[in-house]
């Protein structure tokens, strides 16, 4: 029997919440090609001169609100949950972060110690991205050919419709939903529209007709909205919730250039302007909290809707290690190749 192991990849976090470690984080996330697709030489201006001068000191903050004694909440859930699907599989486990620590490289190292010769990467991103999904993947190839060229490799594909990752999500926000709501937001994190029309093979589906999410065409494995969508309509018809309340928007958008529609902070604004009595939230483009759920959704979303003249908000935890999700991860994995 071949020697297998599993590899989870997120996006990482800086080291801590200190100006210097958040620089030099952003500074790696932002001038990464596929995050940020521009010329090299026009992307480390803009990163160098017009973001980081700014924009580490507000994010060092934000990252302070929410570190733990333990550390980064991304980091440390994740290393839970790779811990925990290690008890679960009787297989090595290690957790590689795009950018921080730990490394792809590093994580691979250590797996490579376990004499492995079949690899299952595991994207913790639900939904294809260029600049999640794509360059996490990419990133994995490029080390293997460096350190393992003979190593053979599965990559678990976006299981933003999956029965089990549904299910999971409907799990973790049931003791919510039975409280009753006035309104259920569905909040994806937010792309440039470029990313999505780029992403799209045949351009001539995604944002060029008003029904391009609804349909299937050749864009469909590579839709972020499209398959944020399908969550959404996935988790509503698991949970029972036709008749109920609700909608989705995008959130944590960054630039000037246009991002994908409607808006998190302006929906939830509204929401707050029209009464809503319950507002609950859940995010389900992140399998773990971090920043953008805790500081961004958990603190300045619900500041923004209180003082709109919203009532009570919820905040549906993540996924993070609760067992319908690890439940769901050691089901992926023992699917067959």
């Amino acid at each position: 029997m071949n020697a297998r192991g599993v590899i989870l990849l997120n996006t990482g976090s800086p080291d801590s919440p200190d100006v210097q470690h958040v620089r030099q984080y952003l500074r790696e996330f932002l001038m990464d090609a596929r995050v940020m697709d521009v010329p090299w030489l026009l992307r480390a201006l803009i990163v160098n001169f017009a973001v980081l001068p700014f924009r580490a000191r507000f994010s060092a903050a934000a990252y302070a609100k929410i570190w733990t004694p333990n550390g980064s909440p991304l980091v440390t859930t994740c290393r839970r949950v790779q811990g925990l699907l290690e008890d679960r599989l009787g297989l090595p486990v290690e957790l590689g972060m795009r950018y921080g620590k730990p490394s792809i490289a590093s994580a691979l190292e250590r797996l490579l110690g376990h004499n492995i010769d079949e690899l299952v990467a595991v994207p913790l991103f639900p939904h294809y991205a260029i600049s999640s999904y794509e360059t996490a993947v990419a990133r994995m190839r490029e080390l293997i050919q460096e350190m393992a060229p003979t190593l053979s490799m599965r990559v678990q594909p976006p299981f933003y419709d999956h029965p089990a990752y549904i299910g999971a999500l409907v799990a973790t926000a049931e003791p919510e939903l039975r409280r009753g709501f006035d309104h259920l937001l569905f909040s994806f994190h937010g792309l440039p529209e470029r990313h999505i029309r780029k992403a799209d093979p045949s351009k001539k589906q995604c944002l060029v007709r008003s029904d391009c999410c609804e349909i299937d065409g050749p864009a469909t494995p590579t839709c972020y909205r499209a398959q944020c969508v399908r969550t959404m309509k996935a988790f509503v018809a698991k949970a029972g919730l036709g008749e109920c309340s609700f909608s989705f928007a995008f959130q944590s958008r960054f630039g000037p250039c246009r991002w994908l529609q409607p808006e998190t902070f302006d929906t939830i604004k509204h929401l707050g302007h029209q009464g809503c009595k319950r507002l609950v939230v859940i995010c389900p483009s992140f399998v773990a909290d971090c920043l953008e759920t805790l500081e961004e959704i958990g603190v300045r979303a619900k500041e923004l809707y209180q003082n709109a003249g919203g009532g009570e908000f919820v905040m549906v935890p993540c996924l993070n290690d609760h067992p319908a999700w690890l439940d769901a991860l050691t089901q992926m994995l023992k699917e067959p190749w």
